[in-house]
């Protein structure tokens, strides 16, 4: 009797603690979504991408090996997306880049992007923020993980700027926008600091002023890309940067050229200020000048492989190098070229295993040689890694 008063007490608690269990799960706030019903909609129109290039990378300098590292040579994370009708924003970060801010306009250089667009009318926008410059050329519009080495001219420039831009679009086929941005990140002392040439005066309004055309022809098959861009860091010392893009495409065939000419009153790469570091005093050279070209094809004999093929050179000059009166006196030429192997080995997922070399050769004019006493040179990258646009949400 009492061993069976005992199992019918147990009973009764372990009913009633049953109860009690069940009503406090269903006022538990831990059983509600972590994300509110009501912001889950806004969560369809935001993507999330981690932009990555990975990769065995082996160095070489006049055909001797240097070195062999793993290198994780791009880590961008992405978010962008709508967050009302007529308002989208768009945020890139760089892990691979310093993370300091620049003292011009106050946000970390590893930032590629950090805007907000509106949409003023279905075929006006307005963008505000840090944003690409809209240079121009295709080098510059293929996402950073597809470009292995930047030709010169792009590797040293600022291509993220802090302004305001609008975009027209004309109709289905041309489109025509206008930047207005800041010329640099960071102030002018501490781009040039003490090698400022004399009676070379910072300007008050240091900006860059960008236009830009884009064209579609031969249903989409032909595409342009044309800008032209004005900046100006110095008093009386603008610089002028042309850009003309072409993209030729097909279903397996996949053909880009760029054109690009910059003429900077004070040399903003650098490149001739190197080069003439004795000559100058310590001093940016000023009137230089870069010419450049850039070919890229991209052949898919079939859906898993894609066979890629980048050519690229680039002339520096300088102004009156040679004597008072020489004008425009050729320094260097760049070449390079970059074969590339992809395989992609998944439908469903854009995740692309490579191999690829980039070869570098830099060779001077006769001057730089026999008076400067400059050598040519050339560098080589053998590379094996995977290379992955990765969509989290």
């Amino acid at each position: 009797m009492k061993k069976l008063l005992l199992i019918m007490a147990i009973m009764g608690q372990a009913a009633m603690f049953g109860q009690a269990l069940e009503k406090q799960s269903s006022n538990d706030t831990i059983a509600k979504p972590i994300i509110p019903t009501e912001r889950q909609n806004l969560l369809k129109n935001v993507d999330v991408i981690f932009n990555m290039r990975f990769g065995l990378d082996n160095q070489f300098t006049d055909g001797n090996h240097m070195n062999s590292a793993f290198n994780n040579n791009q880590g961008r994370l992405e978010i962008k997306g709508k967050i009302h009708d007529k308002v989208y924003f768009r945020f890139r970060d760089r892990y691979t880049k310093s993370k300091e801010p620049a003292d011009r306009d106050h946000i970390a250089r590893s930032t590629d992007l950090a805007f907000i667009g509106v949409d003023v009318t279905p075929n006006t926008q307005i963008m505000l923020g840090k944003m690409s410059a809209d240079w121009g050329g295709y080098e510059f519009d293929l996402n950073p993980i597809d470009i292995v080495e930047y030709n010169d001219i792009l590797e040293y420039a600022d291509n993220f700027l802090t302004g305001v831009a609008v975009n027209q679009k004309l109709n289905a086929n041309h489109s025509l926008g206008f930047q207005v941005l800041n010329a640099r990140n960071s102030n002018f002392n501490s781009i040039y600091g003490a090698s400022i040439p004399a009676g070379v005066e910072e300007s008050k309004t240091a900006m860059a002023y960008v236009t830009n055309w884009r064209g579609s022809f031969f249903g989409g098959k032909f595409e342009t890309i044309y800008s032209y861009s004005y900046f100006q860091e110095a008093k009386n010392k603008g610089m002028n940067y042309y850009s003309l893009g072409h993209k030729y495409q097909d279903d397996k065939l996949k053909i880009m050229y760029d054109f690009k000419y910059s003429n900077e009153g004070i040399d903003r790469k650098g490149l001739v200020t190197g080069m003439l570091s004795d000559q100058l005093n310590g001093e940016a050279a000023q009137d230089t000048s870069y010419m450049e070209h850039w070919v890229r094809m991209e052949y898919m004999p079939t859906p898993k492989w894609n066979l890629m093929l980048s050519v690229m050179t680039s002339d520096a000059y300088g102004k009156n190098v040679t004597g008072p009166d020489s004008g425009t006196n050729h320094m260097r030429t760049a070449y390079g070229f970059i074969p590339e192997v992809q395989y992609i080995p998944f439908k469903d997922l854009n995740v692309r295993f490579f191999v690829t070399y980039v070869g570098r050769y830099y060779n001077y004019s006769d001057y730089a040689k026999n008076t400067i006493g400059l050598e040519n040179y050339n560098t080589g990258r053998l590379s094996v890694g995977f290379v992955a646009p990765l969509l989290i949400l």
